[in-house]
């Protein structure tokens, strides 16, 4: 796997992390399910803080976010009825083509950054 594509494995990696730690905060009410929140937010952090060390990190962090966002709103709508209006809908389908086209903008690591890396 190149390592622009592993970066970019990261960050979803991340933003699947991000919705398991947001729905935490709401919803955690054990010890169990506050030590699975905390471990979420760790490796969250762990793979945005990765991933922003070989790509831009206004794209790492707006992806990240991004997806976060897109992933919490349809895992609230799927889990936890929450609604799911058509504009929603479409406003988070606009969200996550903006997502695709950071990606699609954003050039893959600099040999400096690779080197710096190494």
């Amino acid at each position: 796997m190149k390592k622009s594509t592993k970066s970019w494995v990261m960050i979803a990696g991340a933003a699947c992390f991000e919705v398991i730690w947001v729905i935490g905060l709401k919803h955690a009410a054990s010890p169990w399910e506050w030590a699975v929140t905390a471990a979420a937010i760790l490796i969250s952090f762990y793979a945005l803080i990765w991933a922003s060390g070989r790509l831009p990190v206004g794209t790492v962090y707006a992806v990240f976010v991004g997806l976060g966002t897109a992933g919490t709103v349809l895992a609230g709508g799927i889990l936890f009825n929450e609604p799911l209006r058509p504009l929603k809908l479409l406003l988070i389908g606009l969200l996550l083509a903006g997502v695709v086209g950071l990606k699609l903008v954003t050039p893959a690591e600099t040999e400096s950054t690779q080197k710096e890396l190494n």
